[in-house]
C-alpha cells in the first residue's frame, strides 16, 4: 500500500510538471528602454503637443551632422522667395563631399538648391544657400555685391549672419542648448567672447530635444511647413543652369519607404556626430517625431533606421489620443461668489455673483505647444490629465460683469495645456447713500 502511494505521489507530481511545462508563458509588451536603442540620444516627440514620449539622453549636447540642413532649409523658405536666382561664390564651390559640385560664378534657382540640400545633403548648395540669405543681414556694400566676387571672408560674413538667424530662430522655438555654426552641419567649433570678458568655445551641436522640436516646428508650425513637407517628400528632381549643366537629385530618406505615413525626416553623418537622424511620421491620427543622435559610425548604418522604427513603433501601439475636452471641467460645479459691501433687494442680505466657464477666444485660448492650440495628448494607458480649479472664495463690490475671478487648468506632468478663465455673469454695485436712502424708504413705506 505504501509503495502504491509513492507511485500516486510521483505520477500527480510529474502530471504536475508536464502540465506546468504545456501552459502557454504570457508575454507582456514592453517599452523601448535605453539599452535596446543604438543611439546615444534619442528623442519621441507628439508633434502636436510637443509632449516627450519617450526620452533617453535627450538634453546630451551632441553634434547634429546634416540634420542641421533642416532649419537651412525653413529658414531659407521664410525668408526668401524660392524663385530667386542664386549666384554661386568660390567660397560655396570649395566645399567638401556630399557636394553638388557647383562652380563659381554659376547661378541657380533657389528652389533647385534646397531640393539639393533634402534629397542629395549637398554641402555646397548649404553654403550657397546661407550666403544667398545670409548677404542680406550684411553692410549695404556687400549685398549689393554678387556672390561670385565675394572674398572668402566676405563669404563667410554671409553665412556667419545666416548662422546668427538660425540661433535666433532655436531660441525662439526655445531650444536652449543648440548652437549652430554652419548652414551644413560639418563639423565646427567657435571662440565666442561673452560681454563679462569671458571667452567659451562653442561647437556645432543640439540635443534631441531640440532636434525634435525643429522638426516638429518645420512640419507642424511653421507657415511654409507645405512647402517643407512638398520638398521633403519629393522622391527625385532634375534641374538644368543657364550654362547647359544638367543636374539629378535622388531622395536619400529610406524611412519613407520603410513605414506607412512617413512623412519627412533627414540623415546626417560626420566622424564626429556619428551617424544622425531625425524623422516624422502621420498615422492613426498622430504625428511622432524621432530624433536620434550619435546613432552608431562607420558599419552600423543601418542603427538609425531600427531605432527610428522602435520608436515609432511604440508611439503608435503605447498611446492613444485624448481631448482634452474629455477632462472639461463641469460648469455646473461653479457655484456663486459672495459679494462683500454689494447691493441687495433687502437690508441685511448677501449679495452673490454667478459665474461662468469663458469661451476659448482672445481672453481663454489655449496653452499649447508654441503658438498653436492644444486640443488633446497622446496618453498611456493609466495616464490621466490633472484638472485644478482655482475661483475666490469672495469679492469685494463693486464687481463688473466678465470680470476674472477663477481658473481652470489641465496639466500634465508640471505642463499647462490648456487655462480657462471664470468669469463672472453680471455686474454687483457697492453699497451707497442712495442705495441705503431707497431701502429705508422702501421699508417705512411698506
Amino acid at each position: 500500500m505504501t509503495n502504491m502511494r509513492r507511485s500516486l505521489r510521483r505520477y500527480i507530481c510529474l502530471l504536475c510538471c508536464l502540465l506546468a511545462a504545456l501552459r502557454p508563458v504570457p508575454v507582456y509588451a514592453r517599452e523601448p528602454e535605453p539599452g535596446e536603442l543604438y543611439a546615444q540620444a534619442a528623442v519621441l516627440m507628439d508633434a502636436d503637443s510637443g509632449r516627450v514620449l519617450y526620452d533617453k539622453n535627450g538634453s546630451q549636447v551632441l553634434a547634429m551632422a546634416s540634420t542641421t540642413k533642416i532649419m537651412t532649409c525653413i529658414l531659407a523658405l521664410e525668408l526668401a522667395d524660392t524663385q530667386e536666382m542664386a549666384e554661386i561664390s568660390s567660397y560655396a564651390a570649395s566645399m567638401p563631399k556630399v557636394k553638388l559640385y557647383v562652380q563659381k560664378g554659376e547661378r541657380y534657382l533657389l528652389e533647385d538648391l534646397l531640393y539639393s540640400l533634402m534629397l542629395e545633403s549637398h554641402n555646397d548648395a548649404a553654403v550657397a544657400i546661407a550666403e544667398h540669405v545670409g548677404r542680406r543681414f550684411l553692410p549695404a556694400q556687400l549685398q549689393e555685391k554678387s556672390p561670385a566676387d565675394y572674398t572668402p571672408e566676405e563669404s563667410r560674413q554671409a553665412v556667419e549672419a545666416f548662422a546668427a538667424v538660425m540661433n535666433r530662430k532655436a531660441a525662439e522655438l526655445g531650444c536652449k542648448d543648440t548652437w549652430f555654426i554652419t548652414p551644413n552641419g560639418l563639423d565646427a567649433t567657435q571662440v565666442l567672447t561673452m560681454e563679462s570678458g569671458e571667452i567659451i568655445e562653442k561647437f556645432h551641436s543640439t540635443t534631441a530635444r531640440d532636434l525634435a522640436s525643429i522638426m516638429c516646428y518645420c512640419i507642424r508650425r511653421s507657415p511654409q511647413k507645405e512647402r517643407f513637407l512638398e520638398i521633403t517628400q519629393t522622391p527625385s528632381h532634375s534641374f538644368s543652369i543657364e550654362n547647359g549643366r544638367s543636374f539629378f537629385c535622388v531622395n536619400h530618406n529610406a524611412f519613407l519607404q520603410m513605414m506607412q505615413g512617413a512623412i519627412s525626416g533627414k540623415t546626417g553623418f560626420t566622424n564626429q556626430a556619428g551617424y544622425c537622424y531625425v524623422g516624422a511620421l502621420e498615422r492613426d491620427g498622430k504625428t511622432l517625431v524621432v530624433a536620434l543622435l550619435a546613432c552608431g559610425w562607420p558599419g552600423n548604418k543601418g542603427y538609425k533606421w531600427s531605432d527610428t522604427r522602435a520608436l515609432m513603433n511604440y508611439g503608435l501601439e503605447d498611446f492613444t489620443y485624448h481631448s482634452l475636452d474629455e477632462a472639461a471641467y463641469d460648469e455646473a460645479e461653479l457655484e456663486s461668489i459672495p459679494v462683500l459691501q454689494g447691493q441687495t433687494l433687502d437690508i441685511g442680505g448677501t449679495a452673490y455673483v454667478q459665474v461662468r466657464i469663458q469661451e476659448r477666444g482672445a481672453d481663454g485660448k489655449y496653452m499649447g505647444f508654441g503658438a498653436e492650440e492644444t486640443k488633446g495628448l497622446l496618453l498611456k494607458d493609466g495616464e490621466e490629465i490633472l484638472v485644478e480649479c482655482h475661483m475666490e472664495q469672495q469679492l469685494q463690490a463693486p464687481v463688473t460683469s466678465g470680470e476674472q475671478v477663477g481658473t481652470i487648468r489641465y496639466i500634465f506632468q508640471d505642463r499647462v495645456y490648456r487655462e480657462e478663465h471664470i468669469v463672472t455673469t453680471k455686474a454687483v454695485r457697492e453699497i451707497d447713500y442712495r442705495w441705503c436712502f431707497k431701502q429705508i424708504l422702501q421699508y417705512f413705506l411698506l
